[in-house]
């Protein structure tokens, strides 16, 4: 018996059990009824009671309204009192239930697909007081499947990709279908493969939907894809039952089963002989039925002259081979050449062919054309030398050119113009030859670069050019000279053997080994008395000082005429003639001007100079009047105010020594003694103390005059000089009246005097300010300047 015919029964029992069992004590069953209007629960004995179930399955698709069964109370006596009531799942909509006889039909169609199964719960009321006759129990309706759904393929669409050549049996891929049906009744749900188009290639396994090849050795050059039609069936193939068919693209993916095959047994090409190298003289192509990596190609030529005129390369786009020119071509020498081509696979699959089969070869046939030739120089490039001083005429060198073509034209030469520059050059238009048509110059123009042209003398015919390079050789053609120009002086009382200055010179000349050059005197003043020269053996001289005691009052220039020769072939020289004026040097040792002065010596003052000079002279000389006239006006209201003439004047310094007093103040026993000032040395001891700093630092300070404030020389000069003036017994500070001035009568200030302090204990009453003059006095003292109001 089918399991589904037991269902009602089991559930029959699970819901009539209730009533089977009686509680053993009280006799009562499991139900206890209770009226709405009862105010406390009241107990019935019954004997078992229960619901007859009549049918409980329903086919879906069945047309409605059908009965599909009936809930009846065995306490139902036909006398319509019990009234029967339907709930749940579906009731009212789906189903329905007839109160007096408990029949159950359906409202519309059912769909085991939509809903397998209904839960409903049936009750039985009196209908007299409302009360149940049966308690509430709850059934299944269940929903029975029918074949009305047809398999369907998942996943579409199905394509796959195998190699060529693959064995028997295979795997392509997998096809997978699906029913709605109940896969748990009957047939309904359970499929079976089948192929419907692609035998004999492949076939399916009828349950799993695997398809496998069926034949080996599927050439993909052959046929590349195929079309594979399944079909899948429910009801286990048996007829009456659905089916649903899918189509697999099956592509075969290639191999390397074949190897390049040349078409043809002689490939024939040509070329002119004025070709450049590098070009394309042509192209083959061996044909490979693979694909991709599997076609790729790799070309090789051999030559069987061994030339080696030409070479090929592999177009990575349309796999050819493309044949270039190696080398330039002759006509006239080779007129065709024959070499073998061999084209092979990269990738190489021994498991179809040998290594043999993947190779193949053909020949080549180039041909050389004629064609017609501009003239060919015998060097690419003439690089030719003269000697600067070479006579007009003299031949540097020929350019050869000759006509390449069988014709043999002849050729005429010339010189471009743009590269001839003033004509220096000319050239025979018959044979080539270049000579010099203007005199040479190396110090003007070292090199020159001409472009020679040949041309074919019949009508129309071609042209060439070659460069040709002339280097200018030097002689020594050109005196040497100072190398800048020389200012010399020196100081008054300048020591003997100081050095004046440090002359070098340059020469336009190259020589490969460098300049040397010698520096005399002019023979006929080689014994000069007041200088003398020091070569130096280095391409320098040093001009020395012969004696000392020079002086501007007894000459204020010298002349020094200074011979330089080179050491060239044959020896050149030049004379010079230095200017060393003679300066009133500062006490450092330089000269105010730095050299200056011998330009005003020698060139004279302009007049705009001479002027600015007259004018301030005349301003100087006007305020010296001013002053001295202003000095005496005081002196004169001094001295009439006086009232003994006979009284030291307080403003009198005499003999270097300062009287330094209030005026009207007293000079009595108890005043302070004069001071005397520090004496000024004489010019004789400190030209004594001069003598005695070394030349070097004197000739250092002419060497700073061309440098910078960072430069060594700058620096050491500043040191040199600071430690000469504080060593220096006679320099400055020494105690001397500097200023003074007049500033008028009275001052709001006060007395600034250091005598004022005594001078006030002697006078209290002594007003400040009435009509004295007030004077202000400046001195120095100690190296430091002190101002003093009086």
């Amino acid at each position: 018996m089918d399991c589904y015919a037991l269902l009602p029964l089991l559930i029959v029992s699970s819901v009539m059990g209730c009533y089977a069992t009686e509680d053993a004590q009280t006799k009562r069953p499991c139900l206890e009824m209770r009226s709405p209007n009862a105010t406390q629960h009241v107990a019935h004995r019954r004997f078992r009671r229960g619901w007859i179930w009549k049918q409980f399955f329903v086919p879906e698709e069945d047309p409605a309204p059908q009965i599909i069964g009936e809930l009846k109370s065995d306490f139902d006596k036909g006398d319509l009192s019990i009234m029967y009531l339907l709930s749940g799942e579906g009731a009212g909509d789906v189903f329905e239930i007839d109160e007096y006889t408990g029949k159950i039909r359906t409202l519309r169609k059912l769909d085991r697909e939509e809903k397998a199964f209904y839960t409903l719960r049936a009750q039985a009321i009196n209908r007299k007081n409302n009360q149940p006759i049966e308690p509430e129990s709850e059934f299944i309706v269940k929903v029975q499947d029918i074949n009305d759904n047809m398999p369907q393929f998942q996943n579409e669409p199905y394509m796959s990709i195998i190699p060529e050549m693959s064995p028997t049996g295979t795997t392509v891929m997998q096809v997978t279908a699906t029913d709605a049906d109940d896969p748990q009744y009957g047939n309904n749900a359970k499929l079976i493969y089948s192929i419907l188009q692609g035998e004999p290639y492949f076939s399916v396994e009828p349950k799993t939907g695997i398809i496998v090849t069926s034949l080996p050795d599927m050439d993909r050059e052959a046929r590349e894809k195929y079309f594979v039609i399944v079909q899948v069936k429910d009801m286990m193939g048996l007829s009456g039952g659905y089916s649903a068919t899918t189509t697999v693209t099956v592509s075969l993916s290639d191999v390397n089963d074949n190897g390049p095959i040349f078409q043809h047994n002689l490939y024939s090409f040509g070329v002119a002989e004025s070709a450049p190298v590098g070009t394309t003289v042509g192209r083959i192509k061996a044909d490979d039925s693979d694909v991709g990596v599997n076609a790729r190609m790799n070309y090789s030529l051999e030559e069987k002259e061994g030339s080696d005129t030409f070479h090929i390369r592999t177009d990575p786009v349309t796999q050819e081979g493309i044949i270039l020119l190696a080398k330039t071509l002759d006509y006239e020498a080779k007129r065709q050449f024959f070499l073998a081509a061999e084209a092979w696979n990269d990738h190489v699959d021994t498991r179809f062919l040998s290594y043999d089969e993947f190779r193949d070869r053909t020949n080549l046939k180039i041909v050389v054309e004629d064609v017609d030739e501009p003239p060919v120089f015998l060097l690419e490039v003439y690089d030719w030398k003269i000697h600067e001083n070479a006579a007009l005429g003299t031949s540097v060198g020929t350019v050869s050119a000759r006509d390449s073509d069988t014709a043999n034209n002849p050729v005429r030469y010339s010189i471009e113009k743009d590269t001839d520059v003033k004509k220096m050059w000319k050239i025979d238009p018959n044979n080539g030859t270049i000579i010099v048509a203007k005199p040479l110059d190396r110090e003007s123009r070292a090199w020159h670069n001409l472009t020679v042209t040949a041309t074919e003398t019949r009508q129309n015919g071609l042209s060439s050019f070659v460069l040709v390079f002339i280097k200018v050789l030097d002689v020594n053609d050109n005196a040497p000279q100072f190398s800048r120009e020389h200012h010399p002086y020196i100081c008054e009382g300048v020591q003997s053997g100081e050095l004046v200055d440090l002359i070098s010179a340059v020469d336009e000349d190259e020589e490969e080994e460098g300049h040397q050059f010698y520096f005399t005197l002019v023979p006929e003043k080689r014994i000069n008395p007041n200088f003398t020269l020091r070569d130096n053996q280095d391409n320098t001289a040093s001009i020395l000082t012969r004696r000392s005691s020079f002086t501007r009052q007894d000459r204020h220039q010298y002349l020094l005429p200074i011979v330089i020769a080179d050491s060239g072939v044959p020896p050149l020289s030049s004379t010079t003639t230095l200017t060393i004026i003679v300066c009133s040097c500062h006490p450092t040792g330089h000269c105010p001007a730095g050299g200056v002065e011998a330009f005003a010596l020698t060139m004279g003052l302009s007049i705009q100079t001479l002027i600015g000079v007259l004018v301030c002279l005349l301003m100087a000389t006007v305020l010296s009047i001013l002053m001295l006239a202003v000095r005496r006006r005081k002196k004169k209201q001094q001295g009439e105010s006086k009232e003994d003439e006979s009284k030291p004047d307080p403003w009198e310094a005499s003999e270097k020594v300062l009287r330094y007093m209030e005026p009207g103040a007293e000079v009595d026993s108890g005043a302070s003694p004069p001071v005397p000032l520090r004496p000024h040395p004489r010019r004789k001891g400190r030209q004594q103390w001069r003598a005695e700093v070394a030349a070097s630092i004197r000739m250092s300070l002419r060497q700073s005059y061309n440098v910078g404030p960072e430069d060594e020389v700058f620096r050491q000069f500043i040191q040199d000089r600071l430690y000469e003036a504080d060593h220096d017994p006679y320099a400055p500070p020494f105690d001397c009246l500097r200023t003074y001035a007049f500033e008028g009568m009275g001052s709001s200030a006060g007395s600034l005097s250091s005598l004022e302090s005594s001078t006030s204990e002697q006078s209290p009453e002594r007003p400040r300010d009435q009509g004295m003059p007030f004077m202000r006095l400046t001195l120095w003292h100690g190296g430091k300047e002190e101002e003093t109001h009086f």
